[in-house]
């Protein structure tokens, strides 16, 4: 289990490094380093993510870096679009979510490698009902593979919705968490339907060992070099993304 709780250190590290990415592993550590089952984890996820994301979004909050109207129009979809991805887990196989999350991990690791050039004040503000779809879309991917979708979040809201890079990393954390909780409330029927129960003792100590990872990363980030980091984690998350479809293959063919 100690590997576990390296895998929970380093998930929050990552998320206070870059701000975005290491929710992505939350998955693959409790499928292939805790061995839970496939939707266990994704619920177990979900929660993790959600918690972490709260205690991340409080000092954005605190400095006024959360437009809570964009909470609003991108979150509230999210939220019903994470209800409508977590639904659709009844009747999704475990290895086709697999799959599904694997080219997310690797649509990430693109992005992270090759980060897309988001400049501020930019762009112009896109229109309500479009925010409102693109966070459906979002929340959708989120209820469904249990990730936070923050890389995929931050560019919409910069690119998309005109918001600065601080201003959409503040929203972004305030909307994963709503939309993850909301999530995991679905979740809960498709593990009762199949007889699943969650470890609460792992969600506990990961979201703890998680948001302590995240102050450490925060702490040591101006003095690493955050181009190169973020280079080798996209190479890290590439060989996870291999690794999780070799392991997933003989359910695909069978």
């Amino acid at each position: 289990m100690v590997f576990a709780w390296i895998g929970a250190l380093f998930i929050g590290i990552t998320l206070g490094l870059l701000g975005s990415g290491g929710s992505i592993l939350t998955v693959p550590v409790l499928t292939y380093v805790v061995g839970q089952e496939t939707k266990v984890a994704i619920a177990g996820s979900l929660m993790i993510v959600g918690i972490i994301s709260v205690f991340s979004a409080i000092p954005y909050a605190r400095q006024q870096l959360v437009q809570w109207k964009t909470v609003v129009l991108f979150g509230v979809p999210g939220m019903a679009g994470a209800v409508a991805g977590a639904w659709s887990a009844h009747f999704v196989s475990d290895a086709i979510q697999m799959l599904i999350f694997t080219v997310l991990l690797l649509i990430a690791a693109y992005f992270m490698y090759k980060p897309m050039k988001l400049q501020d004040g930019e762009h112009e503000p896109r229109a309500f009902y479009k925010i409102a779809i693109d966070g459906f879309i979002v929340g959708s991917v989120t209820g469904l593979v249990g990730v936070g979708g923050g890389f995929l979040i931050i560019p919409a809201l910069v690119l998309l919705g005109g918001l600065s890079m601080r201003l959409a990393v503040g929203t972004s954390l305030v909307i994963i968490a709503v939309k993850s909780f909301a999530g995991f409330v679905e979740y809960l029927s498709v593990l009762k339907a199949l007889d699943l129960t969650l470890d609460w003792s792992i969600i506990g100590i990961f979201s703890a060992i998680g948001i302590f990872g995240g102050w450490l990363g925060h702490k040591i980030s101006s003095r690493i070099d955050q181009e190169a980091l973020k280079k080798g984690f996209a190479i890290f998350m590439l060989l996870m993304g291999l690794f999780i479809l070799y392991k997933n293959i003989p359910a695909l063919l069978a």
